[in-house]
């Protein structure tokens, strides 16, 4: 069995400095730990590039052979405070040397309600919400699924092209970002129907439009035609279209989403798995469109990192009974912890910090952006910023150039790349990125 070598702890790691790359990527200890990786993984996984992450603090990413990295994915989009956030490790310790595990299905722990609490709290509801936490964020779209058809009684389901939702059965029937994320699964769930999502390009090509050309065909065609209204138990809708290419909906699609439906009884779902936890610099992408869903989803930025998600939704939505859903892990009490610690980071500096980095991020990346024509559109509110290019050849070749000189990032949608970084960052990160960002776009464009 290979050996590692200690590379220093997280705590030393938060006064390192990135971009520092001392050997070729990948290097000879990660093309070993790639060798064997590849010997016993599923063939299902698709490595973006060839990182072998040793540990993490702050904005870096230390790799098996000492390599830096300063890290805009952020796990996707899920350390929301960074790597290893010293008060997010304290909780995990604390919490685990008191008790890892009680299945909450069946008993009570304080954490457990405490993390239910806080996110009740913040959710975007007039009216009383209520929780169930989740594994995952897969998880809590199947659990809205069912949610949604058990008060409902109804079966239907509207969703929409260049949407991701997860890749279990009902999630996967709801997603429709990349055709080999469905392929060969089929049969999926019945009565799930996909609407055209307006896709609009706000930067250098505007493509204007509001969504009333897509609300016309949801009301035109796809009840008119494909579905009854009234066979419809909720629309989910992702607010900003996270791997389908970081789109946000314009405002006045989502309000007519919301008129319909309230015009026929039909629960809208927010799907803010990767745009919640405060990365649009609001608790809440929608919250900035002023509309109320009747369930909202969270995960990923919820814990830094820990595996948990949230199922939140208006008091009166929660019809079902005792033993309609249940999970034996879910709301783990290690997790519930490291998700109080990490809400108290976001609201104490992450809100205010995605909004005004997001700012510097947003207009540095269109100032070395704008002469160069491989870049189609810079679009995204707060720290959930996508870069198009002209090509998924192109964006493939500023991932992996960006990569090589010390910056994670990772592609979305057809042709894009994404900048997400933790809540925490600060402007030397952001400008060292947008270099970094430049130089990638120079190398891509001197390879062709």
């Amino acid at each position: 069995m290979t050996t590692i070598e200690a590379t220093p702890s997280p705590a030393a790691a938060h006064e390192l400095t990135a971009p520092h790359i001392v050997t070729e990527l990948p290097g000879p200890k990660a093309r070993e730990l790639i060798a064997r990786d590849e010997a016993v993984s599923s063939p299902s996984l698709t490595r973006a590039y060839p990182l072998v992450a040793d540990s993490g603090a702050g904005m870096v990413v230390t790799d098996v052979d000492g390599n830096r990295f300063l890290d805009f994915a952020a796990g996707i989009a899920v350390c929301s405070t960074g790597h290893s956030h010293p008060n997010v490790v304290h909780a995990i310790k604390e919490q685990a040397d008191r008790l890892i595990h009680i299945a909450a299905t069946d008993f009570y722990e304080p954490r457990y309600l405490e993390f239910m609490e806080r996110l009740a709290a913040i959710a975007p509801f007039s009216e009383k919400a209520r929780v169930f936490l989740t594994n995952s964020g897969t998880e809590a779209v199947e659990g809205a699924i069912k949610l949604a058809r058990y008060h409902t009684h109804r079966p239907g389901i509207i969703a929409f092209e260049g949407g991701f939702h997860g890749r279990t059965m009902g999630a996967l029937s709801l997603t429709n970002s990349k055709v080999k994320q469905r392929a060969g699964f089929g049969p999926l769930i019945p009565m799930v129907h996909h609407a055209p999502f307006p896709r609009v390009r706000a930067w250098r090509e505007d493509s204007g439009g509001d969504g009333s050309a897509e609300l016309a065909h949801l009301r035109g065609t796809i009840f008119g035609r494909q579905i009854s209204p009234g066979d419809v138990a909720a629309i989910v809708v992702e607010p900003i279209q996270g791997e389908g290419g970081y789109f946000p909906a314009p405002t006045a699609f989502m309000n007519g989403l919301r008129e319909i439906c309230d015009e026929h009884g039909i629960l809208l779902v927010a799907d803010e798995i990767q745009s919640g936890m405060g990365r649009t610099g609001s608790w809440w992408a929608i919250e900035q469109m002023g509309i109320e869903p009747d369930i909202i989803l969270a995960a990923k930025g919820i814990a830094s990192g820990m595996p948990i998600g949230a199922i939140i939704a208006r008091d009166s939505v929660w019809t079902w009974p005792p033993g309609a859903h249940g999970s034996t892990f879910a709301g783990n009490p290690v997790c519930a912890a490291a998700g109080l610690a990490t809400l108290d980071i976001i609201e104490s500096e992450g809100l205010a910090n995605a909004t005004s980095m997001g700012e510097r991020l947003r207009s540095g990346l269109e100032r070395v952006s704008s002469d160069v024509t491989a870049v189609r559109d810079i679009r995204g509110v707060g720290l959930m910023l996508g870069v198009e290019f002209n090509s998924h050849a192109t964006a493939e070749a500023v991932q992996d150039g960006a990569f090589r000189r010390g910056l994670l990032t990772l592609e979305c949608g057809e042709s894009s790349l994404r900048f997400s970084p933790p809540l925490i960052v600060d402007e030397g990160s952001v400008d060292t990125a947008i270099r970094i960002f430049a130089e990638a776009i120079a190398a891509a464009a001197g390879s062709r």
